[in-house]
């Protein structure tokens, strides 16, 4: 599993980075993430607010940061 965290380096956009990384170690899930502050890979996917959260290059959400339970569910159901 590949997942993006876009966004510009604000602080909502580490939390998420953040709250993934200790997600994918909780569950032991077998993902590389990788956060992303390169504007034209956001523009490239379309979006056109941060953060993003992109798995296996599928913008999942944009604009906003799920509660912790929400984006569990997310990444678990996508692995």
């Amino acid at each position: 599993m590949k997942i993006e965290v876009l966004g510009s380096g604000c602080p909502s956009c580490k939390n998420l980075f953040d709250t993934v990384n200790r997600i994918i170690e909780e569950n032991h899930i077998d993902a590389d993430v990788e956060y992303v502050t390169d504007i034209s890979r956001i523009v490239e996917l379309g979006v056109m607010s941060s953060p993003v959260l992109v798995i296996d290059d599928e913008v999942i959400f944009a604009g906003a940061v799920p509660a912790h339970k929400e984006l569990e569910e997310i990444i678990v159901n996508k692995k």
